[in-house]
């Protein structure tokens, strides 16, 4: 015969093993019916190519990142190689473009721009001769070149120039310059800057004034998203009356200059 102490023991131990069981099956009813909300909610972030290895493109992501946050929409970004970029982002694959400049729409219509145009690029003039002048793209038409192959900008802007050297990265542009391979080497400013500071370049490349163009950059959408964009635009307007847009900017750039020191 069980002790009446023991047998008390038993039931409460009875009961709370019910209860705990009972608790962790309304857990696991919970789960089940968040669980389908959870995943639609994270499908909700957008993915936009930004090109791998290109510092105006991080600079736009953090930009755009802010946007993003103010219009209340989630956004991942997902680093691509440029020409695959476009086709991942036209073809749908991918949900959009950080930035690119406004004739993409023209060859790829399945995306559309967001306006205003959010960031800049300013194609400049690296030199190891502070001497040498510039005003536009004919003004250095009559010196040896370098630019990095593929940058669109560069490769638009040396056409038909006589001396134009392509190279594969931009710290093999500015290294190329520093030894003294050409003359001039055409680089986007504030990634010349990183990577000239990266290579502890600073002391023998710099960059002569004014650039040689300036190049609004406006962010791209695939069309199906074509219903966000008012409400994105919406945010971009607003932050740019209140120049919130452009503090981040500055606040990117400084830190991205800051951290290459390291």
């Amino acid at each position: 015969m069980l002790h009446p102490i023991t047998t008390a023991r038993r039931l409460s131990l009875s009961t709370a093993a019910a209860g705990s069981r009972r608790r962790w099956l309304a857990a696991c009813a919970g789960a089940c019916l968040l669980g389908p909300a959870l995943v639609a909610r994270s499908q909700t972030a957008l993915r936009l190519a930004r090109l791998d290895n290109v510092p105006d493109q991080a600079v736009g992501a953090e930009i755009l990142a802010a946007v993003y946050r103010r219009a209340g929409i989630g956004v991942a970004f997902v680093d691509l190689p440029a020409k695959r970029s476009l086709l991942e982002s036209s073809e749908g694959r991918v949900d959009g473009e950080v930035q690119r400049i406004l004739a993409v729409q023209d060859q790829y219509p399945s995306l559309i721009a967001v306006h205003p145009s959010f960031n800049f690029i300013e194609p400049t003039a690296f030199v190891t001769d502070a001497n040498l002048h510039v005003d536009g793209w004919t003004s250095i038409a009559g010196h040896s070149i370098g630019i990095v192959r593929g940058v669109g900008s560069s490769e638009r802007g040396t056409a038909g120039m006589s001396r134009v050297e392509a190279v594969t990265t931009m710290e093999q542009l500015m290294q190329s310059l520093a030894a003294g391979r050409f003359d001039v080497a055409v680089n986007d400013r504030f990634s010349g800057l990183l990577v000239i500071r990266r290579l502890r370049l600073e002391h023998t490349v710099r960059p002569l004034s004014p650039p040689l163009e300036h190049i609004p950059l406006y962010h791209f959408l695939h069309e199906r998203h074509r219903d966000l964009i008012p409400k994105i635009e919406r945010a971009l307007r607003d932050m740019q009356a209140s120049g919130e847009l452009e503090r981040v900017r500055q606040q990117a750039m400084a830190r991205m200059l800051k951290d290459a020191e390291r």
